[in-house]
């Protein structure tokens, strides 16, 4: 019997490869006149207002119970507050690629949280897919490799550091609890409202005096891009996709992401396509291929 392939799916993964390799970069404009914890408030909160808008239309905003709503409160705190808030952070003191190279150890590490609480088990084709994709990845950038090791940077890197263990675990999290619920949009509602109100106190305690004149318009448009498609459709297809597939099939799109942030490069900064980017894309596809490919079945007779 043909299976029939899932559109949605196949779209969810698609906008979460390409929206989030377009927020690094989105991330950098915004910070550099926004503090960062006023760029995650404003993103999450005005995310969390377009989602209770979709809610009202569908009359589908309700308390969701305190047993979900501790479940998002963990989502919310993992994904948004920390993971989220912490790459903002960082993109103060380090370039969007750099951010985007440490970002791609994600699927490292929800290969190994995946296994450790067996949501798969251990094999070696997923652990030589992650191993080819994050190469890829380490090949685009090996020329500035030493920025890991420059002190400026320091700080940035321990920051992009806990963001993704707090994405890993975040991912894990969602794929064995808090997607039990039906309802991604209410799910994500509470998720934006929760992070937007936690940052927002972060931002009145490390900016207690913002100067809102000295918010160019470029990274007011940056942060209201990040809320849009970084937040609500992102996040959405984010969420609907862990509900398809494993943990690791999604989050191996960080790999991705890095592509399509060098792309931008290339298109907004007029930076040069090497053939160590073709070589390091065909690393990071077939890392894709291989995590992803499975044998078909034959039928007994």
């Amino acid at each position: 019997m043909k299976q029939n392939l899932d559109y949605k799916l196949i779209f969810s993964l698609a906008a979460v490869g390409i929206i989030w390799g377009t927020t690094f970069l989105g991330i950098r404009v915004a910070v550099e006149t926004i503090p960062p914890w006023f760029v995650t408030s404003i993103r999450q909160g005005l995310a969390g207002l377009i989602m209770m808008t979709i809610l009202l239309f569908k009359k589908e905003l309700k308390w969701i119970g305190w047993e979900n709503f501790k479940q998002q409160l963990i989502a919310s705190v993992l994904m948004l507050v920390i993971a989220n808030g912490f790459t903002t952070i960082a993109e103060q003191n380090i370039p969007s690629g750099l951010a985007s190279v440490i970002n791609a150890l994600t699927p490292i590490l929800i290969f190994l949280g995946s296994i450790l609480f067996r949501l798969q088990k251990m094999s070696l084709k997923g652990f030589v897919g992650v191993i080819i994709g994050f190469s890829g990845v380490v090949f685009i950038f090996k020329d500035g490799l030493g920025s890991f090791l420059d002190a400026n940077y320091r700080t940035g890197m321990m920051f992009m550091g806990f963001a993704i263990l707090a994405w890993a675990a975040g991912t894990i999290y969602t794929k064995t609890h808090a997607n039990k619920s039906k309802n991604i949009t209410l799910n994500l509602f509470y998720q934006f409202i929760i992070a937007s109100c936690i940052q927002l106190v972060l931002a009145s305690i490390f900016s207690p005096n913002p100067d809102f004149n000295s918010w160019s318009s470029k990274s007011v448009f940056a942060a209201l891009y990040l809320s849009v498609f970084g937040s609500v459709i992102a996040f959405f297809c984010y969420n609907y996709a862990l509900k398809h597939v494993t943990a690791v099939q999604v989050s191996i799109l960080s790999y991705v992401n890095t592509i399509i942030a060098v792309f931008l490069g290339w298109l907004l900064l007029d930076e040069i396509i090497t053939v160590d980017f073709i070589i390091a894309t065909v690393l990071i596809i077939l890392g894709v291929f291989i995590v992803n490919y499975k044998k078909k079945e034959k039928k007994a007779l």
